[in-house]
């Protein structure tokens, strides 16, 4: 297996990838995805086998990014004791490579990057649509509920996580 930085050239079946995942993660287009991989401060592909398995894109603080569960993590990190964070938002794991070790890979790597310049990586994961595969990986990472919010009108609710990284 090979994590390496997401290239220009891997933006189609990452887009692919990320609009199947859908509801477990946003749509979105391709200018939109081209766009947050400029303002991410990591993104990352797995390679298993020579082919594409996934993806995870991060996002600094105090960048143009309107997503909800963003907004809330830029609003609550000091009063959670945080004066900086990193915000995990998207990852996915092709469906044959899953079981395969690509989503630990993916955090295995993205932790070693973060580690020492950010104290905490946040992310939040389904409640409604409950998505207890990622609930559970999540909390075997180490990961802790700081809170829950509605999203997408109400149709949807997430846990908001984190992982000190102090």
């Amino acid at each position: 297996m090979d994590i390496r930085h997401l290239r220009p050239s891997d933006l189609g079946a990452t887009l692919a990838l990320n609009n199947d995942e859908v509801p477990g993660l946003s749509e979105l287009d391709g200018p939109e995805l081209a766009r947050l991989t400029t303002i991410s401060s990591v993104a990352l592909v797995a390679e298993l086998d020579h082919g594409f398995a996934g993806f995870c894109i991060v996002m600094p603080p105090g960048v143009d990014y309107a997503s909800l569960n963003y907004t809330w993590f830029g609003a609550h990190a000091g009063e959670l004791g945080y004066d900086g964070f990193a915000y995990l938002d998207r990852i996915a794991v092709t469906p044959p490579a899953r079981r395969h070790g690509v989503g630990r890979a993916l955090y295995a790597h993205l932790l070693a990057e973060l580690t020492g310049s950010v104290p905490v990586l946040f992310c939040e994961v389904n409640l409604r649509p409950r998505n207890d595969t990622s609930l559970a990986f999540h909390a075997a990472l180490g990961f802790r509920e700081v809170g829950q919010q509605d999203t997408d009108g109400g149709t949807k609710r997430v846990s908001l996580l984190a992982l000190d990284l102090r």
